[in-house]
């Protein structure tokens, strides 16, 4: 029962990491190059406002379950096993990501202006592109593994 609830709470948690990464990169990052210097900087630090708190919680905690789901895992050596174990190093590389690329990007952005933009904004836009469609994939297939170790 121990193991079924941390189970679900990962999951939970996974799916809601998983689901904030996956609604910008659908309804945002796709497009980003077709919006102007003025509304990439007004889009960019109202989704770092809005994101920057809770995901300071949801992250962390979503990792914390899936490593007491990992330790609790009722067959270890198993399949299910190491697809928890896959999810997991998953969520870290998208944790990594997401501390050592976007967010010195997202503290970058948040002091441009449209008076005083750096000159190549344009390719710092094209890198947060380009590593936000890598953590919102890294953060799937996470979804994916785990919820096939969930499954089996």
């Amino acid at each position: 029962m121990k193991t079924k609830l941390i189970q679900f709470v990962s999951l939970f948690l996974l799916l809601l990491v998983s689901g904030v990464f996956w609604g910008t990169w659908f309804t945002l990052t796709r497009s980003i190059e077709h919006f102007s210097a003025a509304e990439f900087i007004h889009i960019g630090k109202i989704i770092i406002a809005n994101v920057a708190v809770p995901m300071r919680i949801l992250m962390p905690s979503c990792i914390l379950f899936m490593f007491l789901s990992l330790l609790f895992y009722p067959q270890k050596k198993s399949t299910g096993f190491y697809l928890n174990l896959t999810a997991l190093v998953l969520i870290i590389i998208t944790l990594l990501i997401t501390l050592l690329i976007l967010v010195p990007i997202d503290n970058q952005i948040k002091h441009w202006t449209v008076a005083e933009i750096p000159s190549d904004w344009e390719s710092i836009r094209s890198k947060w592109q380009l590593f936000h469609s890598v953590r919102t994939f890294t953060s799937l297939a996470s979804f994916a593994c785990f919820t096939l170790s969930v499954l089996k």
